[in-house]
């Protein structure tokens, strides 16, 4: 049934954005921000663009701390209960995304069933309702001045609200699983786990999922996952580029017949997930409570920029994506940027975010590149990486004539000829992405990028001394700025 319901976006997506427009208008209309910008008298997409502003969260943070405690009507009908924390990759602080209701069941809640559908009709055989699945979610704690609201990662409140029919195959034990302690928790996860072997399909971010998994094998003196979990099918993953991670996932996991599947699910939404698991894009999902507009990045820094809706994308360009959503974030920048791969159905793939890129020459290199290029260079020269974050390094720094890229890397498995992998991983960067190659050419404008190594446990324990460690904290990948670069190296000094 819920396939039905796919193909039918899949083929005319326009039609539920406009649908789902008006619905979030209708909704939002007796709002305080409603009232504010007129929805009861905008008709169309473009009369939208033109009378709401874009904003991004700052714009947002005073009337959700408001919402917070208490008070109703001001960004969706009602009072709304739960939040999701994101810790932000790139910010130091946090944010706060209301999860009303009607966000929870429409949006998140129908993203997981529509991507549980989508790995069903690719593999017939998944036995996600036959034996155990786990999740390595986040927690959720009580706001201290007023009660009845409670906040926490959006995987915590996921699991806090899961389906019946969801809680009767999943593990751990809801205790363990939503503790607040993340490193207790993973711990107690580890020891439980370790112990059942009907355990088919899971989920979470990479990074700590290959951590879970090595405390399991140190545990069963297992050599590989499957030898504790032979049944195990598939992996649900997002929130990071999985292709640094991908080499250590077929070493934990030797099968061909394990399947993968990207999901795009944010604390701002649930926007989409593979559909075709021999491709790494990603169908959009069109009827998921949200209202998409996309901003080309060209448009990015203007006074007055135009952004297109889903029926006017172009194929291979880079977009900022722009989000209505039921939850009461009304024309919001949750900071990703993407390029579609295909139309009808409307399939795209993450190329990085906003805020987290190198353009300090032009260059105009997105985090999609950098996990690319360091993953085909693992590939060709047998090398694994745990972590890496880069940065530019700009004209004069260190008595440099000309400007250049620094890599910060952590290697789990470290390449014979470091001389050799930095050019190798240059070269592939340049392949990659034509700007970088243009400011390379010849070393004219730009040295070869230079790689700065560090010990194993580095980035985690960095993360750690953040305040960001935990199930839904990724390692920023790069900024246009030195300080996570300096504090990285600055921190391996110090420990």
């Amino acid at each position: 049934m819920r396939m039905r319901r796919i193909e039918g976006y899949m083929l005319r997506p326009e039609e539920a954005q406009e649908r789902w427009l008006h619905t979030l208008l209708d909704a939002g209309k007796d709002t305080e921000y409603g009232k504010k910008h007129g929805f009861s008298s905008i008709r169309n997409a473009e009369s939208f663009a033109k009378t709401v502003p874009m904003q991004d969260y700052e714009g947002l943070k005073g009337p959700i701390a408001r919402m917070m405690r208490g008070e109703q009507n001001v960004l969706w009908p009602g009072e709304v209960n739960w939040y999701s924390k994101s810790s932000g990759t790139t910010s130091e602080k946090s944010k706060f995304i209301p999860i009303p209701e009607a966000n929870l069941y429409a949006c998140h809640i129908a993203g997981s069933w529509d991507s549980l559908a989508l790995l069903y009709h690719n593999k017939p055989d998944m036995e996600v309702f036959r034996r155990r699945n786990l999740v390595l979610p986040g927690s959720y704690e009580s706001l201290e001045e007023y009660p009845k609201t409670k906040f926490g990662d959006i995987s915590a409140l996921l699991t806090f609200h899961m389906p019946a029919i969801g809680r009767m195959f999943y593990t751990p034990d809801f205790d363990i699983a939503l503790q607040p302690n993340f490193e207790d928790k993973i711990n107690q996860i580890a020891t439980v786990i370790s112990k059942q072997d009907d355990i088919v399909m899971f989920g979470g971010v990479p990074t700590w999922i290959i951590v879970l998994f090595r405390m399991i094998l140190e545990k069963t003196g297992k050599s590989n996952i499957l030898e504790v979990w032979p049944h195990l099918q598939a992996y649900m993953h997002g929130g990071v580029g999985f292709e640094p991670h991908r080499q250590k996932f077929h070493a934990l996991i030797p099968s061909d017949n394990f399947v993968y599947q990207e999901i795009y699910n944010a604390s701002e939404g649930y926007f989409g997930a593979q559909c075709d698991l021999g491709v790494h894009d990603m169908l959009l999902f069109a009827d998921n409570g949200i209202f998409y507009e996309f901003l080309p990045i060209e448009e990015l820094d203007k006074e007055f920029p135009r952004t297109v809706t889903l029926a006017d994308v172009e194929i291979g360009k880079n977009y900022a994506m722009l989000i209505t959503t039921n939850s009461g974030l009304w024309r919001y920048m949750p900071g990703d940027t993407l390029i579609f791969t295909r139309k009808n159905p409307h399939c795209f793939l993450i190329t990085g975010r906003t805020k987290q890129f190198i353009n300090a020459f032009g260059e105009e290199v997105m985090v999609g590149d950098t996990d690319k290029a360091l993953a085909e260079t693992c590939r060709q020269m047998d090398v694994v990486v745990n972590e890496y974050t880069a940065a530019p390094v700009y004209f004069g720094e260190n008595n440099r004539s000309k400007g250049g890229h620094e890599w910060v890397v952590e290697f789990e498995k470290e390449p014979g000829d470091l001389a050799q992998f930095n050019q190798l991983l240059d070269e592939t960067l340049q392949r990659i992405n034509s700007d970088y190659e243009a400011k390379r050419f010849k070393g004219m404008a730009l040295d070869q990028l230079r790689l700065r190594t560090v010990p194993k446990g580095t980035f985690m324990r960095w993360m750690r001394a953040r305040g960001k460690f935990g199930n839904q904290n990724k390692v920023p990948r790069l900024a246009n700025h030195r300080r996570f670069v300096e504090e990285v190296l600055q921190f391996t000094q110090e420990v």
